[in-house]
């Protein structure tokens, strides 16, 4: 399975029309009205969650490892077929590991 890669994202990278909020009725998915108080509590709330949520309380740490391309294709295999990510696939089959030494 080939790796997708994000595109560049630039201050030049064209995001769509502007929208001015003043004179347009623009909403949300829920049909609250997207204002300038609502835009700023995006904002907040972006600047006071950054990354990825925990997996436990306080910080999760990350382990890497490296894998060959046959077993890391295998993986993402097994995993878009159970609806998770190799991430998850991965979490599931060291825990499940370290049980049985437990």
């Amino acid at each position: 399975m080939a790796r997708r890669t994000a595109p560049k994202v630039t201050t030049s990278t064209p995001l769509g029309r502007t929208v001015d909020l003043s004179q347009e009725d623009v909403r949300d998915k829920s049909g609250r009205p997207i204002d300038a108080a609502y835009v700023e509590e995006l904002v907040e709330a972006a600047r006071k969650s950054p990354g990825r949520p925990s997996l436990a309380k306080g910080t999760s740490p990350s382990v890497a490892f490296r894998l060959p391309p046959e077993l890391r294709a295998r993986a993402a295999e097994i995993a878009a077929s159970e609806g998770k990510t190799v991430s998850q696939l991965a979490r599931e089959a060291l825990e499940a590991r370290l049980d049985r030494s437990a």
